[in-house]
């Protein structure tokens, strides 16, 4: 982006901590300098007023400008971006969240057993943002971003639910086309799919892989981080401006999904934005609702766990222990690799837990040109996965799909070719990169003509990052299964006397490009 950003000298910049980005951004852009360049946009309010609800601790409080806008007709304004969440249970939980484009009366969710029948009425919860021009191109933006959380539901129902506010109301006829649903875990583990990937954005391959995940009828989807490339340079430096408005653009982008399966998010390096909070996730904690069920949800949203039938699933926040992208490095003062720890543990003694699937951003084990390996991670969590025997890894961060073999304490423990069948308990813990949802591809270091074709090679020249952000080379074994197209993880999971993952990566063409199986011997 060749505009005038809102600069630190450079050798400041790249010492800098998200809580010193923050710090200097809302000093530099003071509340006098809004008001002198007049920015204000058609949705900007004064205090609650229009809203319906106060907002949360969790939104940063709205910065008044200059003038305040007239009352829009209700009627008039379509809600927008509707995305699911599990709560801690997601048998009786769910968390429907949505937008509007312009600030709204008395917001709410209603829902029900039938489409026509939408009988309970709910609240809305109200976070707003609001977003200076921090480039100079660019205007001031407001959002207003709707939550509800819905508690004491039944296991294994399907529940139909509209959003609307005062004036548009989904029970009305006119808006029957609004309604959507959704479906609760199951009380006992039956059959399911999830899918995940990493690295999405905005565009024809992201919508194009969002429909073809849609087609394989998920129960929930992972997404590794790196949402929509809101900041498109995710160095994590206060030159990282971003617009605001690409999360309109992902969230009406990822709707015809997202409102009907779980999008279960995490945060990645292009998700750090300094001005809305100190840590940098406020815009992701106005955004999204998370399960609260971590070290420390207001702090770290990103970090969370759920069950679903057979399988538990941990998310995290890599950006604690990155040592390639330091600006959040070590916030956590160890917190979040102590609840993973115990979290673990506690998954692992769950008499209905088989698998622990965890994903995060950074990558454990990838060796592309533009990220390969995060030492950090290694270090700090690989000791536990193997510990625990987690029984799956998912990370983003590199835009490709890469697969490992079987591997304990970082070394290659068994050989997995693919269709090969793999016990995590006896053989070692698998790893995947499926950052292809959408951004822009990387590139491996094999000859051009490899690209867009799976590589099964048996050993490469790579690198990994260690501590000041130093690139250390390794020639590594482990890289069982490269491919350089834009595709996403579909994970059939089987309960019952040997259960079963069974692991396919698609390309965004619907062409199987691996698959593999995860067993749990002696459950």
């Amino acid at each position: 982006m060749d505009t005038p950003r809102v600069g630190i000298p450079g050798p400041l910049a790249e010492r800098m901590t998200m809580p010193e980005q923050h710090e200097y951004l809302r000093s530099k852009l003071s509340r006098r300098g809004l008001l002198r360049a007049g920015a204000v946009t058609a949705g900007a309010v004064a205090g609650t007023g229009l809203l319906g609800a106060a907002p949360t601790a969790l939104a940063t409080p709205t910065l008044v400008t200059a003038r305040a806008t007239a009352r829009v007709d209700g009627s008039l304004v379509a809600p927008f971006g509707r995305h699911l969440a599990f709560g801690a249970d997601p048998k009786t939980q769910m968390r429907v969240s949505w937008q509007v484009p312009f600030a709204v009366r008395k917001p709410f969710l209603r829902i029900g057993s039938k489409p026509w029948d939408l009988g309970r009425r709910v609240e809305a919860e109200v976070r707003h943002l609001h977003t200076p021009p921090l480039v100079r191109a660019l205007p001031a933006v407001d959002q207003y971003y709707l939550h509800v959380a819905l508690d004491g539901l039944r296991p294994g129902t399907t529940y139909y639910y509209g959003v609307g506010h005062t004036g548009f109301d989904p029970a009305d006829a006119r808006r029957l086309g609004t309604v959507a649903s959704f479906r609760t875990a199951p009380a006992r583990p039956e059959r399911f799919v999830f899918t995940a990937f990493g690295d999405q954005g905005v565009g024809y391959h992201a919508l194009g892989n969002d429909q073809l995940l849609l087609g394989q009828d998920p129960a929930f989807h992972l997404h590794a981080g790196d949402i929509c490339y809101a900041d498109s340079s995710g160095s994590g430096r206060p030159g990282d401006v971003y617009d605001a408005r690409v999360w309109d653009q992902f969230l009406a982008q990822t709707e015809s999904v997202a409102r009907s399966v779980p999008w279960m998010v995490t945060t990645g390096n292009h998700d750090m934005e300094a001005w809305y909070s100190p840590n940098g996730y406020g815009g992701q904690s106005a955004r999204w609702a998370l399960p609260a069920n971590g070290f420390d949800p207001r702090r770290s949203p990103g970090a969370y766990s759920f069950v679903h039938g057979n399988v538990a699933v941990v998310a995290l926040d890599a950006n604690d222990v990155s040592y390639e992208i330091a600006a959040n490095a070590g916030y956590s003062g160890g917190g979040q690799t102590a609840w993973l720890d115990r979290r673990l543990r506690e998954l692992r003694a769950r008499r209905d837990v088989d698998f622990v699937v965890v994903f995060f951003h950074h990558c454990a084990f990838s060796t592309t040109k533009a990220h390969a390996s995060d030492g950090g991670v290694r270090d700090a969590w690989l000791p536990l996965f193997d510990k625990h025997r987690v029984d799956l890894v998912i990370n983003g961060h590199n835009h490709i799909y890469e697969r490992t073999d079987a591997l304990r304490a970082g070394r290659l423990r068994r050989r997995v070719p693919i269709g090969a069948t793999v016990d995590p308990a006896r053989d070692g813990t698998v790893y995947v990169t499926a950052g292809g949802a959408g951004a822009d591809l990387y590139d491996f270091p094999v000859p051009d003509s490899y690209e867009g074709h799976v590589h099964d090679l048996e050993s490469v020249a790579s690198y990994h990052w260690k501590k000041g952000r130093v690139k250390s080379p390794e020639r590594v074994e482990w890289s069982r299964v490269r491919y350089t197209g834009h595709s996403f993880l579909a994970v059939e999971c089987e309960p019952g006397s040997r259960p079963r993952l069974r692991v396919t990566a698609l390309a965004e063409n619907g062409k199987r490009i691996d698959h593999f199986d995860v067993v749990r011997a002696g459950r």
